[in-house]
């Protein structure tokens, strides 16, 4: 296990910024029209998905998900950094998004989410009606077009080694011990 410091900051990355708030398809509908494949092997792959978030007790219920545009999820989430409850705002939307099957793209559901997690009502309405924090999430958007980034999850640690996808404890640990000799040397 790793016996120091890390700090983890999130960044907003869309992975469809061209995505529509309402969306008619479902999960597998959207797959299999990306990546021309059948419903049976989109659902095989989602399967595989499910299968791993199990593993590390996540609860994907990716058959009720409601996809959307995520700008404004993203948005929040950087407003929600003003007062240190980014990694909980962020936390939250996931877990709306992915096992409650909330519409994160409606702005009433991400009122709500935000006060549950301390944020104030009416500043999170203002914000998501007057467009702030959009420089900001494009900032970090462009941010990862220059870095090359072309998913997620991505892990950049030190500005120096990354992470792409879903990966094992040990490839962190593995990673933060490289960062530590290096600055060790």
């Amino acid at each position: 296990m790793v016996d120091y410091p890390v700090e983890v900051t999130y960044r907003s990355f869309e992975l469809d910024p061209t995505a529509k708030r309402d969306i008619n398809e479902n999960m597998y509908e959207m797959l299999a029209n990306k990546y021309g494949m059948s419903l049976e092997q989109a659902k095989a792959n989602s399967k595989n998905v499910i299968n791993m978030a199990e593993e590390v007790g996540l609860d994907f219920q990716l058959d009720s998900l409601i996809l959307t545009n995520t700008f404004d999820a993203h948005r929040l989430a950087t407003f929600a950094k003003k007062y240190s409850l980014m990694k909980e705002m962020t936390e939250r939307i996931l877990h709306a998004y992915f096992t409650e099957s909330e519409h994160i793209g409606d702005h009433g559901t991400l009122t709500e989410l935000a006060v549950e997690v301390g944020l104030d009502r009416e500043a999170v309405v203002n914000m998501l009606a007057n467009g702030e924090m959009t420089d900001e999430v494009r900032a970090d958007e462009q941010q990862a077009k220059e870095l090359r980034i072309t998913g997620v999850p991505f892990f950049l640690i030190n500005k120096k080694y990354s992470l792409n996808g879903a990966q094992p404890a040990e490839a962190f640990v593995q990673a933060f011990e490289q960062v530590k000799a290096d600055n060790e040397a």
